[in-house]
Order: C-alpha cells, then sequence, then structure tokens
C-alpha cells in the first residue's frame, strides 16, 4: 500500500513537471503549508505572487542567487556530490540532520512538491524527483522556476513580489547590491531581513567575483 501511494505520489510530480516545461505553477507545497500554518496559528496571511521570465529578473540576482546556493548549478546533474559527502560526514558525527548541500534542483522540488521539514524521508523524494527534473526541464527553466516559486520573506513567493516586498522596484531594476542583499536571506527568508545580512554578503560578492560575475 505504501508503495503504491509513492508510485502514484512519485507519478503525479512527474507529471506536474512535463507540464512545467510550459505552464508557471499557480502555487507550491511550501507555499500551501505557509497558509496552513497561518490559519492554524490564528495568524493574518497575504501571500504576495507574481510568475515572470527569466528575462525580467536582473541577471545580479541570477549571479547572486547562484553564488550562494549553488556555484556549480551549471555543471552538475542535480546533485552536488562533494558537498553532500561533506555534511553527510558532519552529520553522522554530530548524529543529527543539519542544513548544507542542497542544489538549486533540490531546493525547488522541495518548495514545488514537499515541505520545509527536515527528515531523510523528504531527502528521499528529493533523490527520486530531481533526476526526472533534470531529464525533463532545461537549466534556465530550472532557474527560472526557482527564483519565482521560493520564500524572500513572509507570505513573499519569487523574485518579482520579493524586489516589489523589499525595494519597491521590480525584479528587472534590481541593482547589484540589492541582488546580493536578497540572495543573503535565501536560507532563513522568515527571520532574516536584508539590511541585516551585510557579513554574509560580503561573503556572497566574493564568490560572485571569484566566478567572474
Amino acid at each position: 500500500c505504501l508503495g503504491a501511494l509513492m508510485g502514484a505520489f512519485w507519478g503525479t510530480c512527474a507529471l506536474a513537471m512535463l507540464a512545467m516545461k510550459w505552464i508557471d505553477p499557480p502555487t507550491t507545497s511550501v507555499q500551501m503549508e505557509r497558509r496552513v500554518e497561518a490559519v492554524l496559528g490564528g495568524r493574518a496571511y497575504t501571500k504576495r505572487y507574481t510568475f515572470v521570465p527569466l528575462a525580467r529578473i536582473s541577471p545580479a540576482l541570477q549571479h547572486a542567487v547562484i553564488a550562494a546556493e549553488d556555484a556549480k548549478f551549471y555543471n552538475h546533474h542535480g546533485f552536488d556530490w562533494v558537498q553532500i559527502k561533506k555534511v553527510v560526514d558532519q552529520d553522522l558525527e554530530k548524529h543529527r540532520m543539519g542544513r548544507g548541500a542542497s542544489t538549486i534542483d533540490q531546493q525547488l522540488v522541495k518548495n514545488l512538491f514537499l515541505t520545509t521539514g527536515r527528515s531523510f524521508i523528504r531527502k528521499g523524494f528529493e533523490f527520486i524527483l530531481v533526476p526526472v527534473m533534470e531529464v525533463m526541464l532545461s537549466k534556465e527553466r530550472i532557474l527560472e522556476l526557482y527564483l519565482n516559486v521560493i520564500e524572500w520573506g513572509p507570505g513573499v513567493y519569487g523574485a518579482e513580489a520579493a524586489a516589489e516586498y523589499w525595494y519597491h522596484v521590480p525584479a528587472s531594476q534590481l541593482s547589484r547590491e540589492q541582488a546580493v542583499h536578497l540572495a543573503a536571506i535565501i536560507p532563513a527568508p522568515v527571520k532574516r531581513r536584508p539590511d541585516q545580512m551585510n557579513e554574509y554578503c560580503t561573503v556572497i560578492e566574493r564568490r560572485m567575483k571569484q566566478m567572474g560575475w
């Protein structure tokens, strides 16, 4: 029974990814999770989400996000095995599951189909779905989807909403400095604020320069 459910889930996700070659997702699993959390917690919730083409997202933001989250994005096939080994070794040593080593592909799968909770089960689904995504979608489409659906604040999803929420400009007009500050809050978008991330922004800037950006 469990195997049948997992198979059905995998098939549904695969069909959804195929559709995403042409169709922009109206919502995601994480977006729904946040709405449920707000309802159960009795909190007001306003969703800000506008999907825009990659061409309407500042190249500075694209570069800053890749430098911050997945420097080998264009060179791997969904997983950064070197980083994964480092994190697994650290987790085994500390007897807990930490954060890190998740590629843009893995984060996109989580946002589209899974939840923010950390577990080996979720990681297992990522390892099943990421290769499917790499086969079905181009790197440009994966990056476009990622930049449009991830969290960038309370109820703020995607680059367009983030640019308007934090800086009152469209995503296409983000400056390099603004882009770096937005990239810096991705690991904890509900808790962090761009104007408080100067130290990490210096790290991202250094990585961007090393990558020729």
